[in-house]
């Protein structure tokens, strides 16, 4: 058996190494391990002459003198790079600290001081000594031929034994390879001897016809024996990719938990809780003076902060504060932030995650994650837990799993509910939920005592949206003043969610800072308007002139009916400069309305025609283009909606008829009802499309200069369509346009 010890470069070391081999031969010398237990050492050193960085003792299996070594090699003193002291009662080699024999000498000249530059260290630790051994021993095996088997010739073999009739037996070995088992008075033999054949039948054919030949009887041929070997390196690499999987499953597990800065190690902490926890101290800056828009929803959630900051004012009175609340509304209007205000206005720990956070492909790992959850909210109450789109786990049960089976999905929120309903009115924990589609969340997660409270966060009207441009106008350098700007700002932005308006103002700034402007104005934030709206303008497609003809009185037709139409939006800008997909856009200014007639639908189906219409009249039937696509669908979802869902045709009534089921199959009507309201809805198109075409029909003259002007700057405004069609005919009652286009221009 050999040991081998690596050695490192370091000077100290090597001063205790040579310590050691003092003390080594004095122990050897005493005990008689010198000529029966013999080892050679080779170090770079004068007193040992031979440069190396290994050391090898070659073992003589003995048990006393195995248990000797084993002593030595195994003190702690020698494996922890200490001096060895000598047993007692065992002469001891020359003293370390006398002159001459010490290594660590100061002199310079001295032999047995090493170069600074070159010198070792011994680093030895026990378990890894023999491991390494172990290892060793089983490579050396594997990979190393036998020195015993010696490989020959069927000639040799047949003159070397066969004539000899030193061959006790034969054995095929793979059906490939042949080994020789000699008797046992067989001198002058070492080893074993095998030789490759080519097939068995060849071979055993090859050896009666030898033994023949040399006069064998047939009691004295030599036995053939079949053996199926595998080998041990063989069996170890049929394991191979079994120990490669579980290896590279090992490895991902730790390096995906420590990328995540999880305490628990690999695939052992997949059950715990992904939700991040911040601080009200460090992490949560938001108060309710950042959140604007929406102060309903602010009204209401502001029982949550005044119980968390005194509880006992509500349990004294025997109060009990809602466990939660759904914040539903569209994406962008402000759930989430709202949530976190409420953490930092109520100085309370916030943990936040999301839905989807909690589902894995592993069975059970959902409904733990919740367990976990709750558990760590307990430990730091009080606090808010915030689970964004909950609909990824709450949708009603039942639906999806038609065909059988079990769903994680619904395990997980069979848990959220056990949780939420287990909760200990003192623990002080306040769950809300942010989630756009209210509408499919189970029903048992809303009832009372899990989610009391369903708070609606909607898009802002004008005086919302006022108040969130004053937010986020706050830290923006502007030329003229905030508040003026946000109050024009709201009427240009209707529909725009809370995340529309702050994309809108920082846009609006780095537009500024792209032309080297000294403030934002006005038109900065129009233009960033369109950008969020139209799309990013495109100067690199050039229209060639057919197309840009068809385009402007595309576009001019768009201006000209909604111009002379009483319930369409008010105009506000046509431009025929490529943006996104589109070729050309109208912009309108909407006001904020909740309720439209029939005349109000009519009128936007006929505007939203009014560009074909003008391709017809200045261009014929068959030269028109694909241009009106998003048009078309805009309004077979108008007059779908105006025959099946609003109840205005005669015909059809007022019945709800859903058109796209999302729970069957088929439609819940006859196909006759179907017929009846695809004809509704042609008929009503029809009906638009002749209306459009007589309005633009009267005002020819006008749209042809609409479109002459659009050709000319390819952008046209309010302004400038009132100097050729005249004053609206129905004006402008919700708000004053001619004011807003003429206010804070850039001086």
């Amino acid at each position: 058996m050999f040991l081998f010890v690596r050695l490192s470069r370091s000077r100290s070391a090597h001063v205790r190494f040579n310590k050691c081999v003092s003390e080594l031969r004095s122990f050897s010398s005493s005990t008689a391990l010198h000529t029966r237990f013999p080892y050679a050492m080779n170090y770079r050193s004068s007193a040992l002459h031979a440069p190396s960085n290994l050391i090898a003792a070659k073992a003589i299996p003995s048990l006393s003198q195995f248990s000797a070594a084993k002593r030595l090699f195994s003190h702690s003193s020698f494996l922890h790079n200490q001096p060895i002291q000598p047993n007692r009662g065992t002469q001891s080699g020359p003293e370390p600290n006398k002159k001459g024999n010490n290594s660590d000498s100061t002199d310079p000249n001295d032999p047995n001081k090493d170069d600074p530059r070159k010198t070792y260290e011994i680093a030895l630790n026990g378990n890894s000594l023999i491991g390494s051994m172990i290892v060793f021993y089983i490579l050396y095996n594997l990979l190393s031929p036998n020195a015993n088997v010696q490989e020959i010739t069927w000639q040799e073999f047949r003159q070397s034994f066969l004539e000899k009739k030193l061959v006790e037996k034969l054995v095929v070995i793979n059906r490939n390879r042949v080994r020789v088992v000699l008797r046992s008075g067989a001198g002058g033999t070492r080893g074993h001897y095998v030789f490759s054949i080519g097939s068995v039948d060849a071979f055993e054919r090859k050896l009666d016809e030898a033994q023949k030949e040399l006069g064998f009887s047939p009691d004295d041929y030599v036995p053939v024996a079949y053996h199926d070997e595998i080998s041990l390196l063989a069996t170890l690499l049929s394991f191979a990719p079994t120990l490669l999987l579980i290896g590279s499953v090992i490895w991902l597990s730790r390096r995906a938990s420590s990328a995540a800065g999880s305490t628990q190690g690999g695939i052992f902490g997949i059950g715990k809780s992904r939700a991040k926890m911040f601080s009200h101290e460090t992490d949560i800056k938001v108060r309710f003076a950042d959140v604007a828009g929406v102060d309903e929803a602010k009204e209401e959630i502001m029982e949550f902060v005044k119980f968390l900051k005194n509880p006992a004012f509500y349990e004294r009175l025997g109060a009990k504060i809602p466990r939660g609340a759904i914040l539903s509304g569209p994406p962008g209007t402000g759930k989430t932030l709202l949530a976190k205000a409420t953490a930092g206005e109520a100085s309370v720990p916030f943990f936040s995650v999301s839905g989807s956070e909690f589902l894995e492909m592993f069975v059970g790992v959902g409904p733990s994650r919740v367990r976990d959850l709750f558990a760590v909210a307990r430990r730091n109450t009080p606090c808010i837990i915030f689970i964004d789109e909950i609909d990824a786990i709450g949708k009603a049960r039942g639906r999806n799993n038609q065909f059988g089976g079990n769903d994680e999905r619904e395990s997980t929120l069979n848990q959220l509910l056990v949780e939420m309903d287990g909760f200990n009115p003192s623990e002080h924990v306040v769950v809300f939920a942010g989630t756009n589609r209210a509408d499919v969340l189970d029903p048992a997660l809303l009832r009372p005592g899990r989610f009391d409270r369903q708070i609606i966060i909607d898009r802002p009207d004008i005086h919302g949206r006022e108040q969130i441009f004053n937010v986020h106008l706050r830290d923006i350098v502007t030329a003229s003043n905030k508040q003026d700007l946000a109050k024009s700002l709201s009427i240009l932005t209707s529909g725009f969610t809370g995340a529309d308006i702050s994309n809108v103002c920082n846009e609006g700034a780095l537009i500024a800072a792209r032309q080297s402007a000294a403030a934002v104005t006005l038109e900065h934030f129009e233009q960033a308007i369109e950008r969020v709206t139209a799309g990013l303008e495109k100067k690199s497609r050039v229209l060639s002139p057919d197309e840009k003809n068809v385009v402007a009185h595309h576009e001019a037709g768009h201006a000209v009916a909604g111009w002379f139409m009483e319930h369409v939006d008010p105009l506000l800008k046509v431009s025929i400069i490529p943006r996104a997909q589109a070729l050309g856009y109208a912009s309108y200014l909407p006001k904020d309305q909740y309720l439209m007639s029939r005349a109000q639908v009519f009128d936007r189906i006929s505007m939203a025609l009014a560009g074909r219409v003008s391709e017809e009249i200045f261009f014929g039937r068959d030269k028109i283009t694909s241009g009106g696509a998003d048009d078309f669908q805009k309004v077979t979802q108008m007059a779908t909606a105006y025959v099946t869902a609003y109840g205005m045709s005669q015909n059809i009534g007022t019945i709800y008829y859903p058109v796209e089921s999302r729970e069957t199959f088929q439609k819940p009507y006859s196909e006759e009802t179907a017929r009846l309201i695809d004809e509704e809805v042609r008929s009503l198109v029809k009906s638009a499309h002749e209306r459009t075409r007589k309005l633009l029909e009267e005002h020819r003259t006008g749209l042809e200069k609409i479109a002459a002007r659009l050709k000319q700057k390819e952008v046209i405004t309010y302004t400038e369509v009132e100097k050729i069609l005249g004053p609206r005919p129905y004006g402008d009652k919700h708000m004053n346009i001619s004011e807003i286009m003429r206010k804070h221009k850039s001086p």
